[in-house]
């Protein structure tokens, strides 16, 4: 525990005597202060431990110098403490690079009682944080699972995922459209093409784009960003010429409407309401427009698909849609249409890696349950 610091103004006479009786008289029973490099941190911290005189003083002043200069006091500290941290807080701190030694004197003043003056510290910065062991492990296990996966897919290996309703329904919303002979407006959402949503959202909308094209529907994808519109644009039209109706790409798909948030659903709200869509795909990064587009989308009777990894967004979507695509679903919908051997080893990692934790879970809990807190000790990170 730690006391207050060292008043700026003390008696003269008093710190006079304090140190004076430290450097003069070395008594017999002095105890060795401890004084060592604070492990797992940035630096600029000397850890102090040591083992008090029975009885302890009331208090203890402590006293620091860089190697070869003279002692100054610090700080103050309770009689009954065994250890304390010296970090820097300003100029007047350790600072890294630096020996610094300590002594411990007794208040009040007692030879007796007083520390040795303990070995030069250095504070430094450490390269690796031990105590986080269980982190490097944990990751260690992940890239592994993970490498062994991805090399698995590009050898072939396929694996079986559990169905994802939404996902199925995206082919049947379509086919709705198509019967219907009206067009699917696809939604990427609201943030750039650095957002991992967005980029999900995009190996969609090649999905998609490749069944309005098969199925000869009118698609229209409205964005938000200057980005998202070139890399939509080149999407949609790979799509088209993957299946081999290039001709029936048209320019004006996809739309780039405003980077504000509001314009641009007011923007996409008078699309819906004007061009009435039977299919309405919500499938990206949404705030508080999210209701506002579903709103809509439902009030003019469209089905409607939505996606987001943003989860205080999800329960207006799920009021709203008739198919949410929940979180981590969004992802592994996006995975498993590309058919990328990469996306859909990552995937399999991700559940097997989630498993394994599962199970170390329960083992923990059981463990603990019987006084044996081994498993729970080695997770705990500081």
């Amino acid at each position: 525990m730690v006391g207050t610091r060292f008043p700026g103004v003390l008696a003269a006479s008093l710190l006079a005597a304090l140190v004076a009786t430290a450097v003069a008289v070395r008594a017999a029973a002095a105890f060795p202060l401890l004084a060592e490099n604070t492990p797992n941190d940035r630096g600029q911290s000397v850890s102090l431990s040591w083992t008090s005189p029975t009885p302890p003083p009331a208090r203890w002043i402590l006293l620091r110098r860089q190697s070869g200069g003279a002692f100054a006091p610090i700080d103050t500290l309770e009689g009954t403490v065994h250890s304390f941290t010296d970090e820097s807080e300003d100029k007047k701190g350790v600072q890294d690079g630096v020996a610094y030694q300590y002594q411990l004197l007794a208040d009040p003043p007692n030879p007796a009682l007083n520390s040795d003056v303990s070995s030069a510290a250095t504070p430094g910065p450490e390269w690796v944080d031990t105590a986080k062991m269980n982190v490097l492990v944990v990751l260690l296990l992940f890239f592994a699972v993970l490498f062994y996966y991805i090399n698995q897919a590009h050898r072939g290996v396929r694996w079986k995922f559990r169905t994802i309703p939404g996902l199925i329904a995206i082919e049947e919303a379509i086919g709705r459209a198509t019967e219907m002979g009206k067009g699917v407006l696809y939604i990427p959402g609201v943030q750039d093409i650095d957002d991992i949503q967005t980029i999900a959202s995009m190996i969609i909308l090649a999905n998609v784009a490749r069944m309005t094209a098969k199925y000869e529907t009118r698609l229209s994808v409205p964005t938000n960003a200057p980005a998202v519109y070139t890399v939509a644009d080149e999407v949609v039209k790979s799509s088209y010429q993957d299946v081999g109706r290039a001709d029936a790409y048209q320019t004006d798909m996809v739309r780039y409407v405003t980077t504000e948030q509001f314009a641009y659903v007011a923007a996409v709200n008078g699309m819906m309401l004007r061009e009435r869509p039977a299919a309405n795909l919500l499938l990206g990064a949404f705030f508080a427009e999210s209701l506002l587009l579903a709103e809509t989308g439902h009030s003019i009777g469209a089905i409607q698909i939505a996606g987001t990894a943003n989860v205080h967004q999800m329960p207006f979507l799920v009021v709203a849609c008739d198919y949410t695509l929940i979180g981590e679903e969004y992802f592994a919908a996006s995975a498993l249409l590309s058919n990328e051997a990469l996306l859909l080893g990552s995937l399999k990692a991700a559940d097997v890696v989630k498993l394994i934790m599962i199970v170390l879970i329960l083992c923990g809990c059981l463990l603990m349950s019987f006084g044996h807190p081994l498993v729970a000790e080695w997770f705990a990170t500081q």
